[in-house]
């Protein structure tokens, strides 16, 4: 039974977002019902948290707005995601970001990773090496 699951939930499985890590800083576009109408919103912000697996994949991201921290869920099957971007590459060293929750200004930034951007996927142990 637990393999017929999981093969219906590969099957529902879209996969056509880049692939991020805990610490990038993520723009999400997503789609927000107001009355008959319909917008795109965008929300950018850190990415603290994955949970899930598969279709039940679901992402937190947090951003500071009027001075005040907001975090948002985001379930990655949803239909109302439209498409999610990269804006900064951040290097951490931990899975879940929630000490961020009590950091303000400077001490809550978050390193960016140099060689990304030159086309480099480098795991952690590399880009320590290359320091």
């Amino acid at each position: 039974m637990a393999n017929m699951i999981d093969l219906i939930e590969k099957s529902e499985v879209t996969g056509d977002f880049p692939k991020f890590q805990i610490g990038d800083t993520l723009r999400v576009f997503f789609k927000i019902k107001e009355g008959d109408k319909e917008r795109v919103q965008v929300f950018e912000g850190v990415l603290i948290g994955e949970r899930g697996g598969s279709n039940k994949r679901a992402i937190t991201v947090r951003k500071i707005s009027f001075s005040h921290g907001v975090e948002r869920m985001f379930p990655l099957a949803s239909p109302r995601i439209e498409k999610i971007e990269i804006a900064q590459t951040g290097y951490v060293r931990r899975a879940k970001l929630y000490y961020l929750r009590d950091l303000r200004g400077k001490k809550a930034r978050i390193r960016e990773r140099q060689d990304y951007k030159k086309g480099k996927d480098l795991s952690t142990a590399q880009v320590n090496a290359a320091k």
